[in-house]
């Protein structure tokens, strides 16, 4: 009898302590940012040419929001491919947007002169980076759709699938 009323606390106690687990997890998930579905938390910030980048200004387009470093090498492999799509996607129904998070300028520039990066280029820092949820490993990629909404968060993902995603968004509206 005694065995048994232990078993159960034992058992209510797990089943408490997972409830609290999933509920801290939730309540944490939710303030560090938005998530799928949920429009992307907007921002207003030059671009290294100092022109004003308001992200909210591109409603009606696919972004591509890229989150990238100078000495990260997978963001500096993917970089061109988002140049492409820019290019290939880009005539009013798309728009890439580099996020570095480098601290100084001058590497930024020469790394988006050398990749001939051709679309805007802003700096970003934490206070940006948590705003999407925290970007603690690069790159990060998000997809946002005409209406704002993010529609892919993307980490060590396939360019393949990317690609895919946006040719999807593009063609559902």
């Amino acid at each position: 009898m005694e065995r048994t009323a232990r078993s159960r606390t034992a058992g209510s106690l797990l089943i408490l302590s997972l409830l609290l687990l999933l509920f801290s997890a939730e309540a944490q998930t939710a303030t560090r940012g938005a998530g799928l579905g949920h429009l992307a938390p907007n921002f207003s910030r030059p671009d290294l040419s100092h022109r004003k980048i308001v992200l909210s200004s591109y409603r009606g387009k696919v972004v591509l929001l890229s989150f990238w470093a100078t000495w990260c090498g997978p963001c500096l492999t993917e970089m061109p491919t988002f140049a492409e799509w820019q290019t290939q996607y880009g005539s009013g129904n798309f728009q890439v947007i580099g996020i570095s998070m480098d601290d100084t300028v001058p590497e930024v520039i020469t790394t988006v002169s050398r990749l001939k990066l051709n679309y805007p280029v802003l700096m970003g820092d934490e206070y940006l980076g948590e705003a999407y949820g925290g970007v603690l490993g690069l790159p990060v990629t998000f997809l946002i759709d005409r209406e704002g909404k993010i529609q892919g968060r993307y980490q060590g993902d396939s360019l393949t699938r990317i690609n895919s995603d946006i040719q999807h968004l593009l063609q559902s509206h």
